[in-house]
């Protein structure tokens, strides 16, 4: 699969690095532009049908994240490229599809470009296509705790849940709403191996209840019931993994 990109780095050198690199260990992604700075980066970004940016964090003017924040529908997957590895968690949790530390390794930017690769066949494949879970719906039962005991709940009449601090609003195919005293990775660890898929920090969902997914920075999910949900970019293989 053929990846267009661009290169946003305010080094030369380190542009000439990685364009020397991707055309000798990726010949199937395309550099269509460089940037070295924010400005520049927007318009290669408008101006172009993008897969991938690589990106740097730290920029004269601006950084990584102030570019993507300028943007408001983003369809391509970005990998930062970067000497500083305390920006990894924040990139990769809200920005990110994949984290490069300069010196770049070979090794590791194959892999990145085919961890990206993997995403947009997936996308592709979906787009069109009824996404239909892997699995079968789920059947078993889960107690939560009440003021005056404990409450069942049957596992494929849960939609979603969200995170609210220390606790957890299971949100129901009924249109009902509980407030559980227990975090969402909790449930996560009781639910992720009967079709609920952590998509977010904040949201656990039943796959058999999606509808619909649409690409973008991490994309958005639709449930049956029109909710729409952000996914967070080091979420989305996981989510596409549940569906053929």
């Amino acid at each position: 699969m053929n990846l267009n990109t661009i290169i946003v780095e305010d080094e030369k050198t380190s542009r000439d690095i990685l364009k020397n690199y991707l055309a000798k260990y990726c010949p199937n992604v395309t550099v269509v532009g460089e940037a070295e700075n924010i400005e520049d980066a927007l318009v290669l970004i408008r101006n172009n049908n993008l897969d991938l940016v690589f990106l740097d964090v730290e920029m004269p003017y601006g950084s990584g994240f102030d570019l993507l924040d300028k943007l408001s529908n983003i369809s391509f997957e970005t990998i930062f490229v970067t000497a500083y590895d305390h920006y990894a968690i924040d990139a990769l949790n809200k920005h990110a599809s994949y984290y490069l530390l300069k010196p770049i390794s070979i090794d590791d930017l194959i892999k990145a470009v085919d961890f990206i690769v993997e995403i947009k066949k997936k996308e592709n494949e979906l787009q069109h296509a009824v996404l239909k879970p892997k699995l079968t719906t789920v059947e078993d039962k889960i107690t939560i705790p009440t003021q005056h005991g404990f409450e069942v709940l049957e596992m494929k009449n849960i939609l979603y849940g969200k995170a609210d601090d220390n606790y957890t609003q299971l949100f129901l195919a009924d249109n009902k709403v509980k407030l559980v005293s227990k975090t969402l990775k909790y449930f996560e660890n009781i639910l992720s191996e009967n079709g609920f898929v952590r998509i977010h920090k904040s949201y656990l969902v039943n796959v058999n209840f999606i509808k619909t997914y649409k690409k973008g920075k991490g994309g958005t999910i639709e449930l049956l019931n029109g909710k729409e949900l952000s996914v967070a970019p080091s979420k989305k293989t996981t989510l596409l993994s549940y569906f053929s």
